[in-house]
């Protein structure tokens, strides 16, 4: 890791998977107060989480 990688602009692999962690993260966060969303955001980051395997 260089020295100006922190200035490097990201990839749209590496923008998908922030998406996801943070997906995976308000999933378990809602898990304790509404199954239901919990459930739907959980299947969002599933799907992201698809796309995310196709990109090279």
């Amino acid at each position: 890791m260089g020295l100006f990688s922190f200035f490097k602009k990201k990839s749209e692999k590496e923008k998908l998977q922030e998406k996801y962690k943070a997906l995976l993260k308000e999933s378990y966060d809602l898990s304790k107060i509404d199954r239901a969303k919990s459930d739907a955001k959980r299947y969002e980051a599933e799907e992201l989480a698809k796309k995310i395997d196709k990109l090279p």
